[in-house]
């Protein structure tokens, strides 16, 4: 009797997660509409320019074994805007991550928009300059209903790729 209200509670159990696994159905996305995400991580410039030592101060540190290099931790926030169609629809300051801001700082966003052909523009600033960018990209594109459009960034491969 013990086994046959275990296996019918199991079969229960069973049915349960099967329903609400398949139902209600669940739509990540607007299949009428276009997705972009925006998705970066990025490390900034240093607060301070490392110090530069001369080859008899490296020699002296090196024999001594003491680092050779002078150099603060803290990196600046970047700075990053997304212009869609003349339009400013994201711009953000994200701080450095790690224990002493040293570490880079990472963006995820998300946008709706109606398909169609659109001009992007992403720019990110990773100095202490005030005005202007350091790498901007812009770029017509035809976005499709349900389908995504990824902004992604690297600093070694030239800055931002559109797919």
């Amino acid at each position: 009797m013990n086994r046959l209200v275990q296996v019918v509670l199991y079969a229960a159990f069973a049915v349960g997660i099967g329903y609400f696994s398949l139902s209600p159905p669940y739509q990540y996305a607007d299949e009428e509409m276009a997705s972009i995400k925006l998705s970066l991580s990025h490390a900034a410039k240093r607060v301070e320019d490392c110090v530069k030592l001369t080859p008899d101060e490296i020699n002296r540190r090196a024999l001594a074994g003491e680092p050779i290099s002078e150099c603060g931790r803290e990196r600046l926030p970047l700075t990053i805007e997304l212009e869609i169609d003349g339009v400013i629809v994201f711009r953000d300051e994200p701080l450095p991550s790690g224990l002493w801001s040293d570490g880079p700082a990472s963006v995820y966003e998300r946008f709706e928009l109606a398909p169609g052909p659109h001009i992007i523009t992403a720019r990110l600033r990773d100095t202490a300059r005030e005005h202007g960018w350091d790498y901007s990209h812009s770029d017509e594109v035809v976005l499709l209903p349900g389908r995504y459009f990824s902004i992604t960034f690297r600093a070694e491969t030239g800055g931002f790729r559109y797919r």
